[in-house]
């Protein structure tokens, strides 16, 4: 879905104004970056910004018939490309409409502008499907793709198209940003949140808005209490029925980087603090060898699980709390 927005987030507005105040523009864009940074919305703003009959001070006007259609998710000439399903592939039949798009008179004789995201979900065939457009153009016609991993795309792909990169805030930007956007969160609990989305300010208000916080208190407590002796880790497992597999995942992984960084020594404190003080005395007693060989292994279920995998959730669960409880175990 592109979101109806018409200005980028306030840390992509230099971006923006040396982007839209150039008088030609290149006809396919690559806007890459984090998950959450805010690059989807910077690219629906763009995509607002080119159709807009009667752009005001840089932004679309949201006034004019344009705006209105677009709006109203009824514009004929703006089109948005993405898989069916979450996870799934762009296939080149979807392409092929793209083309048939482009190859298209605009129906409300301005510009037709194609949104695709994210790039790298195309297959190879989908991709080579694409090249056609991006190495013959047609007027007054703009591609603009999104990508979290630009790395995935073909070469040929990325070359033809005009790349900007969208980074994160600075730190003390996106905690003040993510401060203001209302509800009853203390300074600290945004901190955590953004934390948790790896500095990624709108993946943090998403995670705030399914009560990631609660779930993670409830994760927490669950964890200190397998450690204690005081639950197994089959029971544990259906406890977190409730919690995305994505969020344990990041969770678990941003645990382990933290007991071998403690581990090593190359820092004094756990950037989880939650966690701290588990992870400050895990360090104290496992092995790194051990703790190498679940870190393989947990990326790479992380890995199944983000291809979609067909893998048991309860069953990896309970393996995984089984081998996080026996790090503690001597050999």
């Amino acid at each position: 879905m592109l979101d109806l927005v018409s200005r980028p987030a306030p840390w992509h507005q230099p971006i923006w104004q040396q982007l839209t105040a150039q008088q030609d523009f290149a006809h396919a864009y690559l806007f890459s970056g984090q998950p959450g940074g805010g690059k989807r919305r910077f690219a629906s703003a763009f995509a607002a910004f080119l159709m807009c009959d009667a752009p005001e001070h840089g932004f679309a006007c949201d006034q004019c018939r344009s705006c209105h259609l677009r709006l109203a998710g009824s514009h004929p000439d703006l089109l948005l490309l993405e898989p069916e399903e979450e996870g799934k592939a762009i296939r080149v039949d979807a392409v092929r409409q793209l083309v048939d798009f482009i190859s298209q008179t605009a129906q409300q004789g301005g510009r037709k502008v194609v949104v695709l995201q994210p790039a790298e979900a195309m297959n190879v065939n989908a991709a080579n499907a694409l090249l056609k457009s991006l190495e013959e153009p047609s007027a007054q016609t703009y591609l603009l793709l999104i990508s979290d991993q630009p790395s995935r795309l073909l070469p040929t792909v990325r070359s033809r198209c005009r790349v900007q990169p969208l980074g994160l805030p600075a730190g003390t930007e996106a905690l003040a940003w993510l401060t203001e956007q209302g509800g009853e969160r203390s300074r600290e609990e945004c901190a955590l949140l953004l934390q948790m989305a790896g500095g990624a300010p709108l993946l943090a208000l998403t995670l705030a808005q399914q009560d990631a916080l609660a779930q993670r208190e409830k994760v927490v407590e669950g964890i200190k209490a397998l450690l204690k002796g005081q639950v197994a880790p089959s029971r544990l497992a259906e406890q977190w029925n409730a919690v995305p597999i994505e969020l344990l995942l990041d969770w678990f992984c941003a645990w382990t980087l933290d007991l071998l960084k403690l581990q090593q020594g190359a820092v004094e404190h756990a950037t989880s603090a939650d966690m701290e003080k588990v992870l400050g005395y895990m360090a104290q007693k496992l092995e790194v060898q051990r703790l190498l060989a679940w870190q393989d292994w947990l990326l790479e279920h992380r890995r199944l699980f983000a291809s979609k995998a067909n893998l048991n959730r309860v069953l990896f669960l309970e393996k995984a709390l089984v081998q996080w409880k026996n790090l503690l175990q001597r050999r």
